[in-house]
């Protein structure tokens, strides 16, 4: 069964820094592509940034130059490394597996719970 768990959400202020990670079980962590969505309170969920199985990666605009997406299939672990965050990073962030890149969510087949990150001062 496949298990996708995220971590390292939290309170930060407005300027900081965090680093959300996803662990995975349950699939060959190497052969997927992999992806970070994020859904604010009210508003629908977007796609953040992905990463391939071959380590292209692909951001979102509002995120590009100040959020890496990064992996270590020896861990079995995905990364997003948060910079310079903004009160509108504030949303629940999930991992995602996919057999395709996309960043359309209903490309991947397995989310994981979701970790909470609220930039506020």
């Amino acid at each position: 069964q496949v298990q996708l768990v995220e971590s390292g959400g939290g309170l930060v202020q407005p300027g900081g820094s965090l680093r959300l990670s996803c662990t995975a079980s349950g699939l060959t962590f190497s052969k997927y592509n992999m992806g970070w969505f994020r859904q604010a309170l009210g508003k629908e969920r977007e796609f953040v940034a992905s990463i391939t199985l071959r380590g292209a990666r692909y951001y979102a605009e509002s995120v590009k130059g100040r959020f890496a997406i990064s992996r270590d299939n020896t861990k079995n672990t995905l990364y997003l490394q948060m910079s310079s965050l903004k009160p509108d990073d504030t949303a629940v962030y999930y991992c995602a597996a996919g057999n395709y890149y996309s960043p359309i969510s209903s490309a991947y087949d397995a989310w994981g719970q979701g970790t909470q990150v609220t930039v506020s001062s």
